[in-house]
Order: structure tokens, then sequence, then C-alpha cells
């Protein structure tokens, strides 16, 4: 399709609203820019599907993921855009909607909104409660109107206060898409009565992530670190500057064997990657111009603090596929013997990543990711997932992934699908979750088989609203993508399990 045709497409297409087809045309008009230079062997592993630029843009110009520091924001104003230092609640508020409008990342819209409790805290004076909650809510409704994206994320915690209680009281009230929102859970900070409500919220509607602050915290330095978009854990005052993906599966697909595959196309095909990232790096950061931004000159965010992702899907498959070929029984998810595969298949990507420098990356080094999918995947699962339909139950789907989680520091994200009984059991989701924690996962999330609002790939969309995406299209982003992914790839295979040995978590 020629650009006139795609453009042509976009304007007139019925379920797009204005701003949907101005972005959509803005992407248009990157995508008919050359793309930047690239040796022959990466474009090859493109042309294959093995690598893939998760649909960036040619010409990157902005970041994948932004992350300022909005502490320093409310605490200094802004000069660029004329705003002095707020000195009570509503100019607080105020202030962050206004700068939300001027972080780009690569939807278009702000992928994090900071750890909001935090930012919000020093301001709340002498106000009460229900003050407070009428005055958030206000908030959380704008976010979703204006902002309607649902990889749009709040992080909160991980100590109990007004604000992070009222937060989760108001996104359990609303109901809605839009902002995404993490929990930070600490076991020395956070009290339990404080996990059962985001548990219980989980049960409601699929929001919170669970975070496991520690492991994160102690995965960056003091600056800290924020959760963004699906999940994605990066350098506060930085970001990400993209995010490449490898096809396991597509990877296995060449290989003769496990043999052939740790020792010849995993590394040859991890090097494409990484020339891939440095390619797309080096236009944002020496052509783009933005970092010439008020955001640099204000030091909400610095250049160096940017980081790529190194993201991985298709683990299942791949690790499935080397069974095969080997003449073995055993399946990804179900079987020790491809478990422990699946294990030095990430142990060996982080010994790349850790070992292949990257220039324009914090650290020096790219961060290993598992990428949780796009709407468009067929037959390849999300990062290191358990393929749809055939996950066992939670104790044992956690007891399986929870060993990939030290590799990938910036982000693994599993979504469990739950039986609508854990209402009546609150307290097993909460041991359920400790009991990943104690493992040593990154984080847990999961979805209420019976929700209207539930997790896709990491972002939330409603059921409602994509049985009705086909007559009327919607005013939210991601309601699109996940029609689509409901239509392309197997979500709606997840298989409900019901909590009922989740102390067995606590043995490991």
């Amino acid at each position: 399709m020629s650009f006139t045709e795609t453009c042509q497409r976009i304007v007139r297409d019925p379920l797009l609203s204005s701003a949907q087809k101005g972005r959509a045309l803005a992407l248009a008009a990157e995508n008919a820019l050359p793309y930047p230079e690239l040796p022959a062997a990466v474009q090859d592993a493109m042309a294959q599907g093995v690598l893939c630029d998760m649909f960036e843009g040619h010409a990157p110009h902005k970041p994948r993921y932004v992350l300022p520091d909005y502490e320093r924001f409310l605490r200094q104003g802004s000069a660029w855009l004329e705003l002095a230092p707020p000195l009570d609640f509503d100019e607080a508020l105020d202030a962050l909607r206004i700068l939300y409008h001027h972080v780009p990342s690569v939807t278009g819209m702000p992928v994090w909104l900071g750890r909001l409790d935090h930012l919000l805290l020093p301001f709340v004076g002498e106000l009460d409660d229900e003050t407070l909650h009428r005055k958030l809510k206000a908030f959380w409704i704008y976010l979703d109107r204006v902002l309607p994206d649902a990889f749009m994320h709040v992080n909160i915690g991980p100590d109990d206060n007004r604000i992070c209680r009222l937060i989760l009281h108001i996104d359990r009230e609303l109901q809605q898409v839009a902002p995404n929102l993490s929990l930070f859970h600490d076991p020395v900070q956070t009290p339990d009565s404080l996990l059962l409500q985001g548990v219980e919220n989980i049960s409601a509607c699929s929001k919170p992530h669970i975070v496991n602050y520690p492991l994160h915290r102690d995965t960056f330095d003091e600056r800290g670190f924020g959760i963004v978009s699906c999940y994605n854990a990066l350098p506060l005052g930085g970001g990400a500057n993209t995010l490449v993906r490898l096809s396991l599966k597509g990877v296995a697909g060449q290989s003769a064997g496990v043999e052939d595959f740790m020792a010849r196309t995993l590394p040859h095909y991890c090097e494409q990657a990484s020339r891939l990232i440095e390619a797309r790096a080096a236009f944002l950061h020496r052509e783009s111009g933005f970092f010439d931004s008020f955001l640099v000159e204000e030091g909400l965010i610095e250049e160096t603090r940017f980081v790529p992702m190194f993201g991985i899907f298709g683990m299942a498959e791949a690790v499935n596929l080397l069974m095969e070929k080997g003449g073995l029984p055993w399946r990804y998810g179900h079987d020790d013997e491809a478990n422990q595969l699946g294990y030095r298949i990430s142990a060996r990507l982080s010994e790349w990543v850790a070992r292949r420098g990257q220039t324009h990356a914090w650290g020096g080094r790219a961060l290993l990711h598992a990428q949780g999918g796009l709407s468009v995947d067929r037959g390849v699962t999300p990062g290191v997932r358990i393929p749809y339909g055939e996950e066992p139950d939670p104790a044992s789907h956690l007891l399986a992934l929870a060993p990939h989680h030290g590799f990938y520091h910036s982000g693994i994200s599993e979504i469990l699908t739950l039986d609508p009984t854990i209402r009546q059991n609150p307290q097993a989701l909460l041991q359920l979750c400790k009991g990943a924690f104690a493992l040593g996962m990154r984080e847990f999330s999961a979805n209420v088989a019976d929700s209207d609002l539930v997790r896709v790939t990491g972002y939330m969309i409603r059921k409602s609203d994509v049985a009705r995406f086909a007559e009327e299209g919607s005013r939210l982003q991601t309601t699109s993508l996940g029609a689509e992914a409901s239509e392309l790839t197997g979500i709606r295979q997840r298989a409900p399990r019901v909590v009922a040995i989740e102390t067995l978590l606590n043995e490991h």
C-alpha cells in the first residue's frame, strides 16, 4: 500500500476519532522516511520475523518510554512551562496535568505518571479524607478521559499512606481502563492490610500489579526506578530509548537442536538485535534533537539515564520446538526438563546482554526484558509465559516461571487467570502473592475470569468495549489492540484456575 493509500485509509476509517486519526497519520508520515541504515544481517533477521522493532517508527524522534523526575518538577516548577512551584494540593494536581502533556513516549502519551502518593503527600496539608477523595477522583477521571491510554502507569507504595489507600479505593470504584496501576510491596514496609486491599482490587478490577519492591530497588541505583507501560522497570529521571525484541521461536526454528541453538543461532541473532538497538538509539540520540528539550535543560530527565530494552518472546515455543527436535516428550511449563532448558536460555540471554556493550545505555549495557507480546502475534507466546490454555494450577504456574525473574531486570510479567471463587477467599490470593515474591518473582498480576476489566498483555481493556469496537470504535487507544489480540492471539483461551494449593509456595 502506497503512502497516499495508507493516509486515505486512515482519514476514511469510521472507527477512529479525530485525535486517533492524527496519531495514525503522524506515524504513517514517520514511516515514509528512510529507516536508519542497518547491516544486511539485521535486515535479514527482521525480514524473517526473528527480529522486531516493535513498530516504533522508521525515524525515532522520541524515546520509547520517559520517566521524568516529577518530584523535582513539583519542587522547582518549570521556566519553559511558565509554572511556579505548586503551593497546595490543587496546584500540584494542575501542575502534573500540564506536564503530562509534554512527556512524550512511543504512544504519543505519557507512560509514567510517577509515584503519585509520594508526589502528592507533601501537599495534603489539613485536607480531610472526604476532600482528598473528591479531588483525586476528579483527577482519576481526567486521566482516563483526556489521556485515554492504558499503557499510562501510576505507581504507589510500598509504605502505607492516605493517598495510596484512596487511589486503590477510587480505582476500584471507577473501574477505568486508564491509568494502569502498580502497588509496590516491601515485606518490611507494607502491612498485610494494604496488600489485602490490593489483592481485593485485583478480584474486582484486575488492578493493580503487585511489585516486588526490594528486588527492583536493588536492581537500580539510589535515584530509583519506575514501573511503566505494560510492565517495564526503568531508571527514574531517564527511561528506555528503544525496545527491540527477539523471537526465540524463530531462532529455534533455524536450529538443528539445543546445542546448535545455544552455540550458533542464539548468539548470531542476539548480535543482530544488539546492532538494531545501536542503530535506533544512535538516531534518537544523535539526530532527532530530542535531548535538547526543556525536560533535559530543567533536570527532569538526563540523557545518560536512558537504556535500551533487549526484549525476547516465544520462550515456550522455542523450548517445545527444541524438545521435539531432540525427540523428547517434555513440555514447557509442565515438565522440569523442559523448564530447565528455559532457565538455561534465560541465563544465556542474560550473559549476552551483560557482556555486549551499547553506546547509548545507562550502565553501558541494555537491560533484558521479557516482552509482553503484540496484538498481531500469531502462534507465539509473550515473553517467557506458558501458552494460553496450557496453564497449570496457580502454584505450579508460579513455581515453573519464578526462576526466570532474576534475569529480566527491565521487566517480566505473568497473568494468572483465576476462577471467580477467589472473591470469597482473598486471603488465598494474598498468600499466593506473598509466595510468588518469596520465590523471587518481580511482580504478581491476575485476572478474574468473569471480570469486564481485564489485563491483556499488560495493558487493560474492558471486554464490553471490545465487543462493541467493530461497530462503534472506542475513545480508548488500547481497545483496538485488545480487539485485534482477541482475534489473532490466544488470549481468549486463558484457562481460569482455582486457587487451592497456594500454601505449597511457602514450602519452596
